[in-house]
């Protein structure tokens, strides 16, 4: 189990780290790069749109590579999908900008953030399953934590870069080609991530099934056949996840240093201090889990959740240092308690012969819908309604988690291996 969930942990690290440095890049200097004909307001948005694309190609991701993962294995899926990632990522680091190239460089970078999607989509689901799908059934939660936990230190990692190349760079070498160094030291993490996967078997689960029954012809269609209520229940769910991570740990960066008017060194830092905030919440929630339940945890989050959205845009508009050190952390752990959970939640919700794609699709449609669109329309709903208003749209969407995860049944008890196309948790 510690190679697997190494092997889980250091993938989604590096995946997530490659998706991450984009969010950060779009919040600090892709707006003046990339869309400068557009002015600093326009420009911003514009640049959390390309941001956003990624999270409508993930539902496609999910479906494209669900498809082969629940036919050929997680393995060789994985591999693939870390494979895109880093191309992408990589190319994103050498691109001409706008003042060279013209308009085709935001085009191709959307292209670009459009791979990392697909690449996205592919990797959560197939990740926890490899942890889910080798674990022992009273510690799934914890092993099953380990993607998510890979995805708290992709942030810290991802901040780090940026806040080394603002620390030791002048404003302008870091407009000029400093945001790049983050993209291209990618190449370097891949590279060990994939040779950390190659050295990883198959998972059992997955082959005994296999063996046993054969493999689904079309996952995705036998998914939304079977269980369509389910995909949708978990998708509401994990909305909130996203919601808190992406306005947390992407929207609040841009919000500190252009509205707030703090410095990019000190909004960097309290970033990082977020990627440790949600690690810390998500062993929290994944070892939680496995003693009380899946849906317990995250009803007890989502509960906290709906008043901390509230109360979070007074706080950071109280203008200090300690409110933003204060109001990104503590955002960013809610989020991590409920996303410790959600691993083994989504493996135990749906059986091995579409497992890979209806988790991948919920996950992805929940990233789509909670972190796409919130850090999209935020600058545009503060601008003309003020910031609490955008607290009150935060609230709601943990309320419609929170309903969601009241309706669907608890996972805990259930036998990966005996789940049947009809076995429903509820």
């Amino acid at each position: 189990m510690k190679r697997v969930a190494a092997a889980s942990l250091i993938g989604t690290v590096i995946e997530f780290y490659d998706f991450g440095i984009y969010g950060t890049a779009a919040a600090l200097v892709f707006p003046a790069i990339f869309f400068p004909a557009l002015g600093e307001a326009a420009g911003t948005i514009a640049s959390f749109a390309a941001l956003g694309v990624a999270f409508v190609a993930r539902p496609f991701g999910s479906i494209l590579f669900g498809h082969f993962g629940d036919r050929l294995g997680r393995k060789r899926t994985l591999i693939a999908t870390m494979l895109l990632m880093g191309l992408s990522t990589v190319l994103v680091g050498l691109m001409p900008t706008a003042a060279r190239i013209g308009v085709l460089a935001p085009i191709l970078v959307i292209a670009l953030r459009v791979m990392q999607g697909l690449a996205a989509g592919g990797e959560f689901a197939g990740a926890v399953l490899f942890s889910s799908e080798n674990a022992p059934k009273g510690r799934r939660g914890f092993w099953s934590m380990m993607p998510s936990l890979g995805g708290g230190g992709a942030i810290i990692l991802a901040n780090l870069t940026f806040f080394l190349t603002a620390v030791f760079m002048s404003p302008a070498n870091f407009a000029s080609w400093g945001w790049r160094i983050p993209f291209l030291c990618s190449i370097v993490l891949v590279a060990f991530g994939l040779w950390v996967r190659l050295r990883t078997e198959e998972t059992p689960v997955f082959k005994k099934y296999i063996a046993r029954s054969g493999a689904s012809r079309v996952p995705f269609l036998e998914a939304f056949r079977h269980q369509p209520r389910q995909i949708l229940l978990a998708t509401g769910t994990i909305m909130m996840v996203f919601a808190l991570t992406y306005i947390g740990g992407t929207y609040l960066v841009s919000y500190g240093t252009a509205i707030l008017k703090l410095s990019r060194p000190y909004v960097l830092g309290i970033a990082i201090l977020g990627g440790v905030a949600i690690s810390i919440g998500v062993i929290v929630g994944g070892t939680l889990s496995d003693r009380i339940g899946r849906r317990w945890v995250i009803v007890a989050t989502a509960c906290v959740a709906v008043v901390w959205a509230l109360a979070l845009f007074p706080i950071l508009d109280l203008r200090s240092h300690a409110a933003f050190a204060v109001g990104l952390p503590v955002t960013m752990f809610i989020s991590g308690v409920a996303t410790g959970p959600v691993g083994a939640f989504l493996s135990e919700l749906f059986p091995t012969r579409y497992r890979y794609t209806a988790a991948g699709v919920s996950y992805s449609l929940a990233g789509m819908l909670g972190g796409g669109l919130p850090p999209l329309v935020a600058a545009s709903i503060i601008a003309a309604y003020g910031s609490f208003t955008f607290g009150v749209i935060l609230s709601c969407v943990c309320l419609i988690s929170l309903v969601c995860v009241l309706v669907i049944g608890e996972t805990r008890h259930l036998d990966l291996e005996q789940r049947r196309m009809a076995d429903a948790p509820y």
